[in-house]
């Protein structure tokens, strides 16, 4: 079995997927840290709070060829879909930063420390943030330094400053930078005031020199983690940053295209209500279990589908604002992730062989529908995909779903070619429902609005 390739790198043990099950090895190399938080007794709140993933000990026979000849197999709960920092809100990663500042302040109080500070180690169920990383954990020594305070810094506070202060989203950064963005680079695009304010001094403005200063920098590091850090101030710089974090909002949110989508929109009352029972009958005829809705905008169509009885739902859009807002009105509702997605340039395969985090539509294996409502010509027209490309890409997803056709008539379409050359001779639903059925059979066809849009329900061949 292979190991999973996010977990390549840690000498203390790997992951294995079998079958629906997370299996996790602990080696001799992280068995005695492992076992002596085990016995500490503080991180079991943290388990009880849902604030970090269980770890059950199994029979190491489970992995079969793959059981460690020393040390222990634990069993994880499943996490119903696995994102990337690249792919989150800001409220996400904020979210993400605290529960991370959380978990360090309580476990300082029984002697416990974190290795590390990615953000790679948090995952999301629904909305609520989740620690999934058991061999992050050690017993805390005496004097310490926060060793990994740059990590943090660059994989959380300075993707979320960056927004806040300049209201530059993280994402397309953050996904060419794997390990997050660094003081230096955050500190050259910040303005003058904001460089010079005391928090952003001591963990960005400073270090950035720090990290820039060669030798005498390194020397002077090496003095100052001699001499040691009293416990206190170690607990003073978690409560500091979560105060500071806890106050950050994104930038320019509320003035994007999209964010009030479901709200200020070309059709009525009565034929967004025709959208929503069309959704809720397929999903109470169809019984999917997890639903993709490409296109989500603040998750409205995803809660109809949960309402009639899907058990999850993951929402990608584009608009920052509209996810934000997602995000928000979701807060802490355990049924519905929403993400960031470019649909033309979607998360792909990247990290060491192109392997460590996989694409989007390799982790969507159990998805067993897809909605792409008010979302094709956003990418036939705007992007210029073919229908053929178009319908494989959301074939791919999902064995059947519900496409909606936007005819050129619609105000939205006109719109959009109001400034360039309508280019577009083969836009017209008798072709899109060809495309369709080369890869699948239409069961249902309703048009939706008085501008003739149509909801498409498709199985796949």
């Amino acid at each position: 079995m292979p190991v999973d390739p996010a977990s390549y790198r840690d000498p203390a043990g790997h992951v294995f997927q079998v079958d629906d099950k997370i299996y996790r090895t602990v080696l001799p190399k992280g068995l005695p840290d492992f076992t002596a938080v085990r016995q500490n007794g503080g991180l079991n709140a943290l388990v009880s709070e849902g604030w970090v993933v269980d770890s059950v000990e199994v029979d190491p026979q489970v992995l079969g060829r793959d059981a460690p000849e020393e040390g222990l197999v634990v069993e994880h709960p499943r996490i119903p879909f696995i994102s990337y920092p690249y792919e989150w809100t800001f409220g996400a990663l904020k979210a993400a930063a605290l529960l991370h500042l959380d978990i360090q302040i309580k476990l300082l109080e029984h002697d416990v420390v974190l290795t590390d500070a990615t953000a790679y180690n948090i995952q999301f169920i629904g909305t609520r943030p989740v620690f999934i990383d058991a061999l992050s954990f050690r017993p805390y020594v005496e004097g310490e330094h926060w060793l990994a305070h740059r990590q943090f810094c660059e994989q959380f506070l300075n993707p979320l400053l960056l927004y806040a202060k300049l209201g530059i989203p993280f994402n397309a950064w953050y996904r060419g930078s794997l390990e997050g963005i660094p003081a230096e680079q955050l500190s050259s695009a910040l303005n003058l005031q904001d460089k010079l304010s005391l928090r952003t001094l001591s963990h960005v403005t400073l270090p950035a020199k720090v990290q820039a200063g060669g030798s005498k920098s390194t020397q002077a590091a090496s003095e100052a983690k001699q001499r040691g850090l009293p416990r206190s101030r170690y607990a003073a710089i978690l409560i500091q940053l979560r105060d500071w974090i806890s106050g950050l909002t994104p930038k320019g949110t509320n003035d994007t295209v999209w964010r009030n989508y479901a709200s200020e929109n070309t059709y009525e009352d009565a034929e967004a209500a025709a959208k929503h029972e069309f959704i809720a009958r397929f999903v109470s005829e169809s019984k999917p279990k997890v639903t993709l809705d490409l296109g989500c905008n603040t998750g409205a169509y995803s809660d109809t589908a949960l309402k009639a009885g899907a058990t999850y739902a993951i929402g990608v859009d584009a608009d920052h604002g509209a996810l934000e807002a997602g995000f928000l009105q979701h807060a802490g509702h355990k049924k519905y992730l929403p993400l960031y997605q470019d649909a033309a340039n979607p998360s792909p395969g990247i990290g060491w062989h192109n392997r460590e985090r996989r694409p989007l539509t390799a982790r969507c294996g159990d998805v067993d529908a897809v909605f792409a409502l008010a979302f094709e010509h956003h990418l036939a027209i705007a992007k210029n995909v073919p229908f053929d490309h178009f319908v494989d890409w959301i074939m791919d997803f999902a064995p059947q779903g519900i496409i909606e056709f936007v005819p050129k008539s619609d105000p939205t379409v006109q719109q959009m070619l109001a400034l360039r050359e309508d280019i577009f001779d083969d836009y017209t639903e008798e072709n899109f429902r060809a495309a369709i059925c080369k890869r699948a059979t239409i069961v249902k066809a309703e048009k939706v609005t008085h501008t003739d849009r149509v909801l498409i329900q498709f199985a796949r061949n």
